[in-house]
């Protein structure tokens, strides 16, 4: 379905204003009561603008990165690997960047936080190499095989990392690294996310890039790309993008496959046209599920990446249902 320039500008002004308001609303959120008035001046002052900018508006910053990074990044694979259901959650990519993550703190646990978002990149793009390298060697009779490989991909590798985590008593930890919880975000604790955004942007300059790329290696090499160069590179940052969210807040899961499919639905496969729609849809939707989870038992929370992983999986579900009714 083609949309019309005008259309698709109208369309994604709606779409930030209604991420605009859902900003609003994250950082007016919470179990600690901020008056807006009392930012003006008087007694609370300095509190409400404590709590403002080192609790609310961080953590509303780092979802909406979180959100619009992740999506990206699923749509980016999807584009490399030329499937529909795959994103990292369903590769093997954040299993691994988690394993990786296990490993630093048992070898180096002094490791600064970039060395194990660095250490979290490497394993994870080795992780998606390795589920690549599966899919060369099993017959693809159906597009549903591919995320069913990295499902079970994914899953040996938590197995392996669940293993070691318990028989080095770090189960609590890996438990919050598998688990999205903004909860603990605050200033100084997120900024690692921006690379995140960086690594978006680099992918929106190169769209065109891996657009071509999508339609196949002797596609590209026709137009003098080199074919191999490109797919490491997104790979790379896919990678990174992974790490970056699992040291910060854990993992999201299913964010990647929905949000890239929806925009496909309406805009085709153009990427530099759905980059913009994808990147500001997934801070939507993660905003939107954040809310969700700090309102149903307020004033607790339900941890993001649980709220997301319901809704996503019934997403999915659905998505996998439609295409084979289409297939068929």
């Amino acid at each position: 379905m083609q949309v019309k320039p005008a259309g698709g500008w109208a369309g994604l002004a709606a779409l930030l204003g209604l991420l605009l308001v859902l900003c609003a609303a994250s950082v007016s959120l919470g179990a600690g009561q901020l008056s807006f008035d009392a930012l003006r001046g008087g007694p609370e002052a300095e509190r409400a603008w404590r709590l403002l900018l080192v609790s609310r508006v961080p953590r509303t910053l780092a979802l909406l990165l979180a959100g619009m990074s992740l999506a990206v990044a699923g749509l980016i694979m999807q584009m490399l690997v030329r499937n529909r259901y795959v994103e990292p959650s369903t590769a093997g990519t954040v299993e691994s960047a988690t394993l990786g993550i296990l490993v630093v703190t048992l070898v180096a646990p002094d490791t600064p936080v970039i060395g194990k978002m660095l250490t979290a990149t490497a394993f994870a793009l080795a992780g998606t190499l390795l589920f690549l390298a599966l899919l060369r060697r099993v017959p693809l009779r159906t597009p549903f095989i591919v995320p069913l490989i990295g499902l079970i991909l994914g899953g040996v590798i938590h197995a392996a990392t669940t293993f070691v985590a318990v028989r080095y008593d770090l189960l609590q930890s890996l438990h919050a690294w598998t688990t999205g919880d903004f909860s603990g975000v605050l200033r100084g604790r997120y900024e690692l996310l921006w690379i995140g955004l960086g690594l978006t942007l680099a992918a929106y300059l190169a769209a065109d890039r891996y657009t071509v790329a999508g339609m196949g290696r002797e596609f590209a090499a026709n137009l003098g790309l080199n074919h191999a160069r490109l797919m490491l590179a997104g790979l790379l940052i896919v990678s990174a993008i992974s790490a970056v969210v699992v040291v910060t807040a854990g993992s999201i899961p299913f964010l990647g496959l929905i949000v890239p499919n929806a925009v496909s639905l309406l805009l085709g496969d153009n990427m530099r046209r759905a980059i913009p729609w994808v990147a500001i849809l997934g801070g939507v939707f993660v905003l939107a599920c954040d809310i969700v989870g700090r309102l149903l038992i307020h004033p607790y929370e339900i941890p993001l990446g649980t709220v997301v992983g319901v809704v996503g999986s019934v997403l999915f579900l659905w998505l996998l249902h439609g295409r084979r009714n289409r297939h068929a």
